[in-house]
């Protein structure tokens, strides 16, 4: 009797687990579907594993690849090659106008550009302002708020982002040369 428990729930985890997959698989190709369609442009191998909402004028590089990101507003945003980010992420590209007719603010809206370099991770819950470039190669710490720009190689982390050190270039332009990227 035991060992028939023992089988049916052996059976029970694997149906789980296939059905579990194919689901996710579904909402993934679902999510990055919706993402082509509404980019200006989009590279080849786009991943949306998780739900995002991109808004505004949005650029897919190549090999980009989603796990939970929200484009808030109607600004630009250009994502590199090979681009990967974390969940609940958020990039911000509009703010009100605090310069108008009216305090606090008045009615009308400010567009603003971020632009992402090649080969740049994004760890867990990481908010970019607009008005922003993050160069080549970075990599932003978990829960790190980025309102500057960050140079090249850089590994940032914070509120606001500062640099924490940086990358070893020889080490990173080998792996670039053998065409290594994930």
């Amino acid at each position: 009797m035991e060992n028939i428990k023992f089988m049916l729930l052996n059976i029970l985890r694997k149906i789980y687990c296939k059905v579990s997959s194919l689901c996710h698989e579904f909402c993934r190709r679902k999510y990055t579907s919706s993402a082509r369609r509404g980019a200006v442009s989009c590279g080849k191998g786009l991943k949306i594993n998780y739900k995002c909402v991109f808004g505004g004028k949005i650029y897919f590089g190549d090999n980009c690849n989603f796990n939970g990101m929200d484009v808030v507003g109607r600004g630009t945003v250009k994502f590199g090659n090979n681009f990967h980010s974390g969940t609940e992420c958020m990039i911000i590209t509009q703010n009100h106008n605090y310069e108008g007719d009216m305090i606090p603010y008045d009615e009308s809206y400010v567009y603003k550009t971020v632009v992402i370099g090649d080969n740049v991770w994004l760890g867990n819950r990481v908010t970019i302002v607009g008005d922003v470039t993050i160069g080549e190669g970075v990599i932003v710490a978990a829960g790190s708020v980025v309102c500057k720009d960050v140079p090249d190689y850089a590994i940032v982390g914070g509120n606001p982002a500062k640099v924490i050190k940086y990358r070893d270039i020889e080490h990173y332009n080998r792996l670039k040369s053998e065409r290594k990227f994930h």
